[in-house]
């Protein structure tokens, strides 16, 4: 797999980690804590690998921009967390800065 790719599917991982916490009710529901530990360790394994090619502070910056537009997506599709049309442009702006950053790279 590619550094790319694989800091693609790390970013994905971590709107799994970070939607799994919601029902991880303080540790003691175990399925949604092993959906939280494999996505976490997934996540950074994937961005630790990445980061061997691509520079850390751009691997990082992707990942986590990754992570959060995605980790608010499912808030706003799932959850109905608000979706105005502010935030949606800050969130299509993230966007545009992870694809710049690809773009420089």
């Amino acid at each position: 797999m590619n550094a790319w790719a694989a800091l693609v599917v790390g970013g994905l991982f971590e709107v799994g980690f970070t939607t799994s916490l919601r029902y991880v009710d303080g540790f003691r529901n175990w399925p949604w804590v092993l959906a939280f530990l494999v996505s976490v360790s997934l996540s950074m394994g994937l961005l630790e690998y990445a980061s061997r090619t691509i520079p850390l502070g751009t691997a990082y910056a992707v990942w986590a921009g990754i992570g959060a537009a995605g980790t608010a997506a499912v808030g706003i599709l799932a959850y109905n967390d608000p979706a105005s049309l502010p935030r949606l442009l800050l969130l299509g702006g993230l966007i545009g800065c992870i694809i710049g950053l690809k773009l420089l790279h």
